[in-house]
């Protein structure tokens, strides 16, 4: 059980990693639970028996977890946002007293609030800002260079200086890591998380995942796992995007609910259309499906265009809002897995088109 007593919790001061929270118990049965639980959640908390002595502790810490048994202790301390008052007895009315004396935001009993202490543990641990920007990239028909622009955009993004994550959700495309040149590179694959529940830590998430031309990869081994579940796929999604940067995911045409929940957590996606009649029809019957849960989808045309055809006309016979054409690089001539990724030369056509798609995402996203 956990419920609200006052205020919300403190603002994380920016994006990056804050530290682990203040303990103050002596209950060793309730410390040894707060410290597993810090565990799970990847933190590492300072533990007291009252009020830390050193200057500065209380109040500095992002989060503070007092034990029932300490309510007394620390009744004199400085006000603060982001304390906790956790304790046992269910059918203790006198818990709710003490914790507006200590002026606690928030009372939790366990074990019922476990889960919800993990995430907030975490949430203060890895630092809450803002949100990735999350991009889908999907192809209107087979063949349609979404893949290549997933790969170039993530590529561009990490040259731009921003933290980059690539997300590979298509178990039948082969691999981006392979795209990348980069299928032997050491780093945790897909299948490594299809028993995640509940909440992934974003730190340890990205520090899991293999490193390619400045930004991280999430694909798929060669092996049997071709699925992973729905909950395991929102749960890792979202410890991509709690870092902040962008998110880049190559996605399939297919809708099952693996995708879903992706398309649920993504920001915009790019429809990649050839600019020839039977793929924009395709186009159209895939932007049917995914305009479902994704409420933002946006048209990318590639040529060579068929009569009568312009990327004006695409856009229009879909309905969608158009992002522009895009380039085709000379240089992914060069066979799967050279180590030249899409985009890695900065001055390509389609690295402008990714630099400019970015710099016009990422106003949107600040105006918002």
């Amino acid at each position: 059980m956990a419920g609200t007593v006052t205020h919300d919790p403190p603002p994380a001061a920016g994006g990056g990693r804050q530290g682990g929270p203040l303990i103050v118990t002596e209950d060793a049965g309730l410390l040894d639970d707060l410290l597993r639980l810090c565990a799970a959640a990847g933190a590492t908390p300072e533990v007291h028996h009252g009020v830390p002595e050193r200057r500065g502790s209380w109040e500095a810490a992002p989060l503070v977890l007092v034990g029932d048994d300490a309510a007394r202790r620390v009744r004199g301390a400085t006000r603060r946002r982001g304390v906790v008052l956790v304790g046992r007895d269910q059918d203790d009315s006198g818990v709710w007293r003490r914790a507006v004396e200590i002026g606690a935001d928030h009372v939790l009993m366990l074990p019922d609030g476990e889960q919800w202490l993990v995430d907030r543990i975490a949430d203060v641990a890895e630092g809450v800002g803002r949100p990735a920007l999350t991009v889908g990239v999907l192809g209107g028909r087979g063949g349609a260079g979404a893949s290549t622009l997933a790969c170039a955009l993530a590529v561009t993004s990490a040259r731009e200086g921003l933290r980059t994550l690539l997300v590979d959700a298509d178990p039948l495309g082969g691999g981006l890591d392979v795209v990348l040149g980069g299928e032997t590179a050491e780093g945790l694959r897909w299948p490594a998380f299809a028993a995640s529940r509940g909440r992934v830590g974003g730190g340890a998430l990205e520090e899991s995942l293999p490193e390619l031309h400045s930004l991280r990869v999430l694909s798929w081994d060669r092996g049997d796992c071709v699925t992973v579940p729905p909950q395991a796929v929102r749960a890792v999604l979202a410890a991509a995007r709690r870092g902040g940067g962008a998110v880049v995911v190559d996605l399939p045409r297919r809708v099952d609910s693996g995708v879903a929940e992706i398309l649920a957590q993504l920001d915009l996606g790019l429809l990649v259309v050839p600019a020839e009649l039977r793929a924009v029809a395709a186009a159209g019957r895939v932007a049917s499906a995914v305009g479902m849960v994704l409420r933002d989808l946006r048209v990318a045309v590639r040529g060579p265009y068929a009569p009568g055809l312009d990327d004006r006309e695409v856009a229009r016979l879909l309905g969608l809002p158009l992002v522009g054409d895009v380039p085709v690089e000379p240089g992914l001539q060069h066979p799967p897995g050279s180590g030249r990724p899409p985009g890695a030369s900065g001055r390509s056509p389609l690295a402008r088109f990714c630099k400019e798609f970015w710099e016009r995402a990422l106003v949107e996203a600040k105006a918002a």
